[in-house]
């Protein structure tokens, strides 16, 4: 019996490593669909894979972390044969989600993202901080192979971080939504839940192919999001911004035509990081307040009961009145 229960948790491991490689793999590809060449090097400006990873790790635990190294290995693959050296790329896509994970399990980090220090801390413990990592020893692993001149190191070094982190802040808290915020399932709330998916596309659809420099216009979507769903509304909104924006951006499209690669990554990433920010901070900030309503409102409710039940009552008077 116990060995069949090991053979079990094994397997059962074993799937769930596999899953994630392919999840990893194939968002990697969705991702690559949009590349860009900084220095020599082929990086994307928004890495979902990192998102999958760190929140594989949150939800599973530690014992995923082969699924990224497979994952990392076919996107390589996916690129150019792969050889001994880029192990070290994928030791570095290893590392920074499960320290980013480590940091923000000892942070108290909390999946529902319900409190403002949740989200802060997947900003710094999750993403900007740990992705140092992977963007480092990618980059040096590119010139170290001689793939990438030592020139191209602190362009490609930027852009890899930059894409790390925007998969951990765009595409992490979209994931943790779904298993963790609510739906809406009341009718007038899906009807604007619906609304606000519309006028999101079409809102940053025409400020991204607008000559004009409109790009602001989606933040009070990003806002009304956050307001009224929280999480479950500004995650996704955030990543559609953000993927709309970087379709036009590497098309040289809208706000982005006639700028140099540099210029189109800075205000690119600019808009992700903003928008990434304005929608899980202030999502965060309104379930924290909301939380805090009720259980003042449950409060209130007890003290009230308790005051009731103190209070002499008619029930305590004989017929005639007497005490």
């Amino acid at each position: 019996m116990v060995r069949t229960l090991q053979w079990r948790r094994t397997c059962g491991t074993l799937l769930l490593v596999l899953a994630v490689a392919a999840a990893y793999y194939a968002t990697g590809r969705l991702g690559l669909l949009r590349q860009v060449s900084v220095g020599g090097a082929v990086v994307t400006p928004l890495w979902p894979p990192t998102g999958i990873a760190l929140a594989a790790l949150l939800k599973f635990g530690p014992r995923v972390w082969p699924g990224f190294a497979i994952g990392t290995y076919l996107a390589i693959e996916q690129l150019a044969a792969f050889h001994l050296a880029d192990l070290g790329i994928v030791a570095g896509n290893v590392l920074a989600p499960l320290c980013a994970f480590l940091l923000l399990r000892a942070a108290g980090f909390r999946p529902e993202l319900d409190r403002l220090r949740d989200g802060l801390a997947l900003v710094f413990l999750g993403g900007l901080l740990p992705m140092l990592i992977s963007a480092t020893a990618g980059s040096w692993t590119l010139v170290l192979t001689g793939n990438m001149s030592p020139g191209g190191f602190w362009p490609t070094w930027a852009a890899w971080w930059a894409g790390d982190t925007m998969g951990v802040l765009l595409v992490t808290p979209v994931l943790l939504a779904l298993h963790w915020a609510p739906l809406p399932r009341d009718p007038l709330r899906v009807a604007e839940a619906a609304a606000l998916t519309i006028a999101t596309i079409a809102a940053t659809v025409a400020v991204t192919h607008s000559t004009m420099s409109l790009l602001f216009v989606v933040f009070p979507l990003l806002i009304w999001a956050a307001v009224r769903f929280q999480l479950a509304g500004a995650a996704p909104c955030a990543l559609l911004v953000s993927v709309l924006a970087i379709w036009a951006a590497t098309d040289h499209a809208g706000p982005f035509t006639g700028q140099s690669l540099l210029e189109t990554m800075v205000n690119l990433q600019a808009l992700n990081g903003a928008a990434a920010l304005t929608g899980l901070l202030l999502a965060a900030l309104v379930a924290e307040q909301n939380n805090v309503r009720l259980k003042i409102e449950e409060a209130c409710e007890e003290l009230a009961e308790v005051v009731a039940h103190l209070s002499p009552g008619r029930g305590d008077e004989d017929p005639a009145g007497r005490p």
